[in-house]
């Protein structure tokens, strides 16, 4: 069971996720845009556990009110996966404002259960996935299907509560 806490982006970086999305989609490429669910956006994970408490929640609305806050994607990475396929992901370009929310988000789940270590400060690697399970071989018609990256800028509007077992989510706070 797994309760992420996401940052949702602004219309314009929404949109250019979403493309890139359509692009490896159209090409036959694995996609998160494969994935039809109404709850499927755009979205920097700050921290999961296996539950989250009341309290927890209550002080998390209070993170929401921080927003929103400039966010920017960077590059194209690949993180490796046990069974030897990629995720394929835009980086994000943090800043000040941004690092201080996700580890005011990684304080509020120190010591609930499941969390992840890769989220805490210093080893957190920001980004918003493109696609799950690319072969080695896939990756640079992946990046062919991608044509020229920009690094589009905007903002990160939401906090978004997912519920993994529940497959709910809802908003902690809108801008």
């Amino acid at each position: 069971m797994t309760q992420s806490l996401e940052l949702l982006l602004d219309d314009p970086l929404d949109a250019a996720v979403r493309a890139q999305w359509a692009a490896l989609s159209a090409a036959g490429l694995p996609s998160q845009d494969r994935h039809q669910g109404e709850t499927n956006a755009p979205h920097v994970t700050l921290a999961v556990a296996g539950a989250v408490p009341e309290a927890t929640e209550t002080a998390l609305h209070a993170l929401a009110g921080r927003l929103p806050v400039a966010i920017g994607l960077g590059g194209l990475l690949c993180f490796g996966r046990r069974d030897g396929r990629q995720i394929l992901v835009r980086s994000v370009v943090v800043n000040a404002a941004l690092l201080e929310i996700q580890a005011e988000a990684a304080r509020l789940y120190a010591g609930l259960p499941g969390t992840d270590e890769r989220l805490a400060p210093g080893r957190w690697s920001p980004h918003v996935t493109l696609g799950h399970g690319f072969r080695p071989d896939q990756v640079a018609a992946a990046i062919e299907a991608l044509g020229p990256v920009a690094e589009p800028h905007g903002q990160a509007v939401s906090v978004r509560r997912w519920d993994s077992v529940a497959r709910h989510a809802w908003l902690l706070g809108h801008n």
